[in-house]
């Protein structure tokens, strides 16, 4: 999720950024939620080791419904808090060459980027639902599960905000982006003004424009 989060913000273009920006939002939602569910197992059995579970969800089926929803969100299921950011940051670095004009280069072609991009999207949805079939499905061999309590009113309240927000932000996204998507044309404009003014020939990301700042005539140090 870091990784597709900083590749956002490379891009230089609005709806990159923007992507970023909820994705770090829906990596806070889901994870946290990932978090509370393994916390719940760990207050039942005092361990995290996967092959101490299977077969969970005739066990504990509310919480296998719960643990399946922030698995989704994780892995950016369509309607989840994770697929919105993840998607605008793909579409924006394939429109990233277009989209950066009058900022400075940061990648000729950035469809490379993007195919790695969605390459471990990909392989991050083999290891969750791996994860998740692990713990939840199979056959319930271990007796030390076989009597282990569902959600209580208590976990239930706690994780119930978290799927809310799994939801809204996977279904409403411009609840976020209408307050987000001025700051970031804001920057994106200081940016460019920036560039403009001091900008060498041959830059190196944004660390050019301060360099040609320096090497203008007229200018102290």
């Amino acid at each position: 999720h870091m990784g597709i989060v900083v590749l956002g913000l490379m891009m230089m273009n609005a709806k990159a950024i923007n992507g970023a920006m909820i994705q770090m939002l829906a990596h806070g939602i889901s994870t946290g939620g990932l978090f509370l569910c393994v916390g719940v197992l760990y207050e039942r059995r005092h361990t995290r080791r996967m092959e101490e579970f299977g077969g969970l969800a005739a066990q504990m089926p509310w919480f296998n419904a719960v643990f399946l929803i922030f698995t989704l969100a994780s892995v950016g299921l369509p309607g989840l808090s994770g697929f919105p950011g993840e998607f605008m940051i793909l579409v924006g670095t394939m429109s990233a060459g277009k989209a950066s004009a009058g900022l400075p280069p940061v990648f000729e072609d950035a469809r490379l980027y993007c195919a790695l991009a969605a390459t471990g999207v990909i392989l991050g949805a083999v290891y969750m639902l791996g994860m998740f079939q692990r713990v939840m499905f199979g056959p319930l061999s271990n007796p030390k599960n076989k009597h282990l309590p569902d959600l209580t009113a208590r976990e239930g309240l706690v994780l119930l905000p978290m799927l809310g927000m799994a939801f809204w932000l996977g279904l409403y996204p411009m609840t976020f982006l209408s307050d987000i998507d001025p700051a970031v044309n804001r920057t994106i404009a200081a940016i460019k003004e920036k560039y403009a003014a001091g900008a060498p020939e041959s830059p190196k990301l944004l660390g050019g424009a301060a360099e040609g700042a320096k090497a203008q005539p007229g200018t102290r140090e």
